[in-house]
């Protein structure tokens, strides 16, 4: 029989965003002991084994601990994943920390550029055509849609894949999950959204272009763009 589902989630899930928030907000502090898990369970209507399934998923992301008789603590932040999907989801579900969106639009900054520069060098036709799809689908659904954010996650992708370079595509999934939640937030809180679109076609044509300089320029500027936007929003 399936797991009874919240809010679109299992309920483990659901749990674990929800403690998941809790910590990232600060509602729990590194070091606090977040109790047993027969009260705990009991505090937030659950089964013993749909929260101990939570707590299996805040373990894997670097979030609390769990030992037997010492209790579940949170762990100190240089511990935590802050680049898990899930982890971004959380963080911009409510208004972020103005200092982790520099954070994490710093790291990107570092990232993306030379990403961007290695692509113009060793993209490939497919690379091109597969880019020019997103930006034909950003500019059919616009940002403020699902489909149109989907479209902005793909360009970046494809972006880090053209990159012909095995340690950047592994990072596919925390740049892109980035990409996604920094868009739909700014789209959600920002009035009006700016459009960023013809950002991504500069991008796009320096790659195109196969000039490495100019899409390194065009990528540091739509990031710079998009920092801003996030903190407009914010």
């Amino acid at each position: 029989m399936a797991k009874a589902e919240k809010g679109g989630l299992r309920i483990h899930q659901s749990i674990a965003r929800q403690l998941g928030t809790a910590i990232l907000t600060g509602q729990f502090a590194p070091g606090d002991n977040m109790g047993g898990e027969i009260d705990a369970s009991e505090r937030l209507g659950v089964s013993r084994t749909a929260y101990r399934e939570a707590i299996r998923i805040l373990i894997a992301k670097g979030l609390i601990e769990s030992r037997p008789k010492a209790g579940t603590h949170v762990l100190p932040r240089r511990r935590w994943n802050l680049l898990d999907p899930d982890m971004l989801a959380w963080t911009f579900a409510q208004r972020p920390d103005p200092a982790f969106v520099r954070d994490l639009f710093e790291l990107r900054a570092i990232i993306e550029p030379e990403a961007a520069a290695l692509a113009a060098a060793r993209r490939s036709p497919a690379h091109l055509d597969a880019m020019a799809d997103t930006l034909e689908g950003m500019r059919t659904h616009g940002l403020a849609t699902a489909a149109g954010q989907a479209a902005d996650q793909e360009f970046h992708s494809t972006m880090l894949e053209a990159a012909g370079n095995a340690a950047l595509t592994s990072l596919i999934g925390s740049v892109g999950a980035a990409v996604r939640w920094t868009t739909h937030f700014k789209q959600s809180f920002a009035n009006p959204p700016r459009d960023s679109l013809p950002d991504h076609e500069a991008v796009y044509a320096a790659i195109a272009a196969g000039d490495p300089a100019a899409a390194r320029v065009a990528m540091q500027d739509l990031l710079a763009q998009a920092r801003a936007d996030v903190v407009d929003a914010i």
